[in-house]
């Protein structure tokens, strides 16, 4: 059978739907585009803010267009079962703890006989070790959504890693809803670190990248052992606030302080690190001075990009009840503001790498080329008179920069596509 999947949200999301896909191509469906007329259409909602609302539901009308059965799993699907089911009763909602039963609900519809099909391109393939929240941010809707913190085995995600290393992947990467608290639910309890020994020792994937992950969980251990190559020098800790008042507000477990050295610590023994954060803008009670703060806590550390948010009511969060709402227009003013200065961060960071020589996995086709990824994040531009195709590793030297992307000409090492 022909199945679309659909995929908004986070990285957790993302690692699900890849594990779908997969799962459905080893038993002989062909995965296509909405555009392609599928047999079946799965969308993995999101439900984080109000855009992720809207853009599930318009997924849902799309899919509508279409003559397909549509599952719907994930995060709006979760909380919304009853809205959905008003907007098309055939539809067949299904809870994220239920959400790899559709592999199996699909495969009973199949009349045809089982024959592996050709796996989806995935070239940095994300694996989800963990699940769940255990934390109450009162902006957050999550934890109802996808319940307390689970982890993975390490045996059952290092067999994961195992696959796409035969496969002949040359990157994965680890996430989670909440990773930093990998393990503290198994017996024994196990940390992110415990977890990250495991794949160095027992596989040779070239590149394991870390996703998002709290500044408090980030141990001496887990800086210790990014100083194996082989794990990217790339760390994505969010900071929502630079104003300690907000922090409190939104029951976030740190101070600015606390932000601020831990940060200074990462620095000191991580050199060229691409460092990554998330923002909220315009939160309940954040005045001009509140984001003036954040502002300069932004322009005085080397981010190397900036994720900003405008707030979004939740309902059934603690936020929804706050005073003090900040307008739309200047939750608007204040996210331009920050888009502005994470161009120029990009910008700064790709000019200190002027030169340097990355090894680069190629991913997607561009107006002018290829583009890949670096070990610490950089977005590179692949230049190259040589044929350079998707899944390679390329070592690339970095030559100049245009709109926040890298341009990289490729030398003479290249090791060649899984595909």
């Amino acid at each position: 059978m022909k199945v679309s999947v659909l995929t908004l949200g986070c990285r957790t999301n993302q690692a699900e739907s890849l594990h779908m896909e997969n799962s459905l191509c080893n038993a002989g469906h062909q995965i296509v585009d909405l555009s392609d007329n599928p047999d079946i259409c799965i969308i993995n909602s999101c439900t984080v803010t109000a855009k992720a609302d809207n853009q599930s539901r318009q997924l849902i009308r799309r899919a509508l267009r279409k003559d397909a059965k549509i599952f719907i799993t994930g995060c709006y699907a979760q909380l919304n079962k009853d809205k959905i089911r008003d907007l098309a009763p055939d539809i067949t909602v299904v809870a994220n703890a239920d959400k790899y039963l559709i592999i199996k609900a699909i495969n009973s519809l199949s009349t045809t006989s089982t024959v592996s099909s050709k796996p989806v391109k995935h070239h940095r393939p994300i694996i989800k070790v963990q699940d769940g929240c255990n934390y109450s941010c009162s902006y957050c809707i999550i934890p109802e959504a996808r319940g307390r913190s689970r982890s993975t085995s390490i045996d059952e995600v290092v067999r994961t890693v195992c696959y796409y290393q035969w496969q002949g992947y040359h990157e994965v990467v680890l996430s989670g809803i909440h990773l930093g608290t990998y393990g503290l639910d198994l017996n024994p309890k196990k940390k992110l670190s415990d977890l990250l020994k495991e794949i160095l020792q027992r596989t040779s994937v070239p590149r394991i990248r870390i996703s998002s992950i709290e500044i408090k969980e980030i141990e001496d251990a887990l800086l210790d052992l990014m100083s194996d190559n082989r794990i990217c020098h790339h760390l994505h800790i969010p900071l929502q606030s630079g104003d300690d008042d907000i922090l409190k507000l939104m029951n976030r477990t740190y101070t600015v302080k606390d932000y601020r050295t831990r940060i200074e610590t990462i620095l000191n023994r991580i050199s060229n690190l691409g460092l990554g954060t998330d923002v909220i803008v315009g939160f309940p009670g954040e005045s001009e001075k509140s984001f003036k703060k954040t502002e300069a806590l932004l322009e005085n550390y080397p981010f190397t990009y900036i994720h900003a948010f405008p707030f979004s009511h939740r309902p059934g969060t603690r936020a929804m009840l706050l005073a003090n709402v900040v307008p739309d227009q200047l939750k608007r003013d204040r996210v331009t503001a920050l888009k502005r200065l994470n161009i120029h961060k990009k910008d700064v960071f790709i000019e200190k790498n002027l030169g340097n020589t990355f090894d680069v996995i190629a991913e997607t086709q561009a107006r002018h080329g290829l583009t890949g990824t670096c070990r610490n994040y950089i977005k590179v531009s692949i230049e190259s008179e040589e044929p350079v195709v998707t899944g390679m590793l390329v070592d690339i030297r970095i030559s100049a920069h245009r709109n926040g992307v890298a341009i990289g000409v490729p030398t003479n090492k290249c090791k060649p596509s899984h595909l």
